[in-house]
């Protein structure tokens, strides 16, 4: 059995008539996939039916949840031993598919990594390449880019973070930094990207959602490796009180209630890290045992 008989091609759609008929043709056209499942996530125009003649199975969310959200709803209806995400507005070109899938048997998780310049725009450029270097301080891997929403996964290991991915457009975020501090094999693999077609403009908005995926990256260090934020932030604490009591010995001869007040407070931080790293680790393995 091939690997694209053992995969399950998952499109989240929102108001994508004009172009999905043709990304589904084009899908259909590299090989017997296990299944195409095209999430409808309440649009207004006709994707649903163009999908469903284009030969996919179609699940409709009764209103717009979000690209988040119509994710999960994909994984969830598929069957596939492996699953590939992938946009509906042929921002994702289907001759790239094969880069993805030729490493499924050797990685979890493997995301298409777009260059510089296959971003929309500048600021969209320059706000993902901070991100992606934030991402990388944070977690201890190279993350080459973290907001693709073309990836492939085993389905098994994706289902484990279905519960930690947001409804809203930073799913990409969170599933890749959630299989990298869980210790799962990911990749990135550079591909060429084309322009948005369908329904042209994007539907996120940069700036209203940078602060979210900065937000999402502190949040998922925390949950999976909480010393990470802990132990820097306690430790300058410590030097900063440690620094400031020395100079008032040499100074003033005692030393000042704020040296006391930074000490413990680092103390403190750096004890709550260590007590949130134990939680992490029985979750995860409590996550083992079932």
């Amino acid at each position: 059995m091939t690997v694209f008989e053992r995969t399950s091609v998952l499109i989240p759609a929102y108001e994508e008539e004009s172009s999905i008929g043709g990304v589904i043709a084009e899908i259909r056209g590299l090989g017997p996939w296990k299944e195409i499942i095209v999430v409808d996530d309440g649009s207004l125009d006709g994707t649903a039916g163009v999908a469903e003649k284009a030969g996919a199975k179609v699940v409709r969310h009764p209103y717009n949840k979000g690209n988040g959200a119509a994710v999960k709803s994909a994984v969830r209806a598929a069957e596939g031993e492996f699953i590939l995400l992938m946009d509906a507005d042929g921002q994702h070109p289907p001759s790239e598919i094969s880069k993805l899938t030729d490493k499924l048997s050797d990685y979890d998780l493997i995301v298409g990594a777009r260059s510089f310049k296959n971003q929309a725009t500048l600021s969209r450029g320059l706000g993902n390449s901070a991100l992606n270097r934030f991402a990388s301080m944070l977690s201890d891997f190279t993350i080459t880019d973290l907001t693709s929403g073309f990836r492939a996964a085993k389905r098994s290991r994706f289902r484990e973070f279905l519960h930690l991915l947001p409804n809203g457009f930073s799913y990409p975020a969170t599933s890749t930094l959630a299989f990298i501090k869980a210790g799962y094999s990911v990749c990135f693999v550079p591909f060429e990207g084309q322009m948005r077609g369908g329904n042209e403009k994007s539907k996120m908005r940069p700036w209203r959602e940078g602060w979210r995926f900065v937000m999402i990256i502190l949040r998922m260090i925390t949950l999976f490796s909480p010393l990470r934020i802990f132990f820097p932030i306690s430790l300058v604490f410590f030097l900063i009180g440690f620094g400031y009591m020395i100079y008032t010995i040499a100074t003033e001869v005692h030393v000042t209630n704020t040296s006391v007040l930074l000490i413990t407070g680092a103390a403190v931080l750096f004890l709550f890290g260590l007590l949130s790293e134990q939680i992490a680790a029985l979750r995860f393995e409590k996550t083992g045992r079932d």
